[in-house]
């Protein structure tokens, strides 16, 4: 099956004859700026993408979709308000928490945490941090469970590690809210025994989240039979914020429901953000590399003018002309788009082995996770973006051919000729 006529010679002025070897030097150039542009697109909107689900699934794992406080007190009557949140459409599961601040001392090493006070049985069906637990068990947070005298404590890896605790190690924790004493104010302490350690992936909750029973919660912290609010599970992650305001609204005042959206709102906010922008300015890449398309048919046409004066003679038309150039300044395009896509992709899936071997040879750690919250290089490639990208730079090369392709098709014979 013929080609045909435009596209047969687009195809032929592409080819390097030896008086244009430097046109095909930048058709060689160009042809490579869109590739590293797609690539590096590809590429940084899949560390993104791989960041935001990671968090996200981190986020989750240790956090409940939904949850439920009372303003200025702690919840009483819980049990009920549990049983009612549960109705409601959408809701799976539910458990009471109790949230304070303490500090762990193990007298050598001190660190301030957040202590947790949670029911195990409950919160299975909740959370996910029986499944986070590399040590230990949930089961043994009471001390008739546990076999010691002390009750349990459940503490993240890096928290271990910075006060050099393992499972079956004693910790006292201490309460900045004390008693009062005739020599002042007196700081709580009880201690605990670690029965567990868990690993979330996250830096930010290994390092500071502590958790005990409930019942020991409110005994250390003089609760009595109240705690500080209701978790929740639900069956979409995405509407929460719906069900947010349906309980707001049904509760009245009293009770003030948040989901995980509203408790993480910067952090995805600014990865959101963040992808945004990486996508624009690293779109520049593919414009520059779109000048040089621009650039290249320039040349051809001013090396191609007797070629294009003697096509018009012979009855090719304007329109012709035309075709031939941006069917040449497309083939750039998508020769570079569809490279940039595979190597892209080459990339994206081989992304935390070509990290570790960089930081080996290098002997440069390029990735802190006391700074981006994970313990490894996420990288996830949505095919709905390399579509998004793929399009982008092909349109991008379309409109850089447009201008010295019109150009061409308004020669004149009779000048092109005329000094020939």
């Amino acid at each position: 099956m013929a080609l045909p006529f435009e596209l047969t010679v687009g195809l032929r002025y592409l080819k390097a004859k030896r008086k244009s070897t430097f046109i095909s030097i930048i058709t060689f150039i160009s042809t490579a700026g869109v590739t590293l542009g797609v690539m590096a697109l590809i590429v940084v909107l899949a560390v993104m993408t791989g960041f935001e689900r990671d968090l996200k699934e981190k986020i989750l794992g240790t956090n409940a979709h939904l949850v439920v406080i009372r303003s200025g007190a702690p919840m009483e009557d819980y049990r009920s308000t549990m049983e009612r949140l549960t109705r409601l459409p959408g809701v799976q599961a539910a458990t009471p928490f109790i949230y304070n601040q303490v500090m762990l001392s193990t007298g050598r090493n001190v660190s301030g945490v957040v202590l947790r006070g949670i029911d195990p049985a409950s919160d299975k069906k909740v959370t996910r941090l029986s499944r986070a637990l590399v040590q230990g068990a949930m089961d043994t947070l009471e001390p008739v469970a546990n076999g010691q005298p002390e009750p349990g404590l459940l503490i993240g890896r890096e928290l271990a590690k910075h006060l050099n605790l393992s499972v079956g190690d004693r910790v006292n924790v201490v309460s900045p809210t004390g008693t009062i004493t005739p020599l002042g104010m007196m700081p709580k302490l009880k201690p605990f025994r670690v029965t567990g350690i868990f690993n979330t992936g996250m830096f930010e909750y290994d390092s500071t989240l502590a958790y005990v029973s409930i019942n020991q919660a409110q005994k250390f912290f003089d609760l009595g039979d109240t705690v500080t609010g209701i978790q929740l599970k639900v069956e979409d992650v995405y509407a929460t914020t719906e069900l947010a305001k349906k309980i707001n609204h049904e509760f009245g005042p009293e009770l003030y429901a948040r989901d995980w959206m509203q408790m993480n709102r910067n952090i995805l906010f600014a990865l959101k953000t963040e992808k945004v922008v990486m996508f624009i300015i690293l779109t520049l890449i593919v414009l520059v590399a779109a000048f040089g398309i621009a650039s290249t048919l320039f040349m051809v046409v001013m090396e191609k003018t007797r070629d294009i004066a003697i096509l018009k003679t012979m009855g090719a038309r304007s329109s012709s002309i035309m075709k031939i150039f941006v069917l040449e300044g497309l083939i750039i395009g998508v020769i570079g788009t569809v490279l940039g896509v595979l190597s892209g992709l080459l990339v994206s899936f081989n992304l935390e082995p070509i990290i570790n071997l960089v930081q080996k040879v290098t002997g440069k750690n390029f990735f802190s996770k006391e700074i981006y919250y994970l313990d490894h290089f996420p990288s996830h490639v949505v095919m709905s973006d390399v579509l998004i990208i793929s399009v982008t730079a092909i349109f991008i090369s379309f409109v850089a051919t447009l201008y010295p392709a019109w150009q061409a098709s308004r020669m004149l014979p009779a000048e092109a000729l005329r000094y020939e």
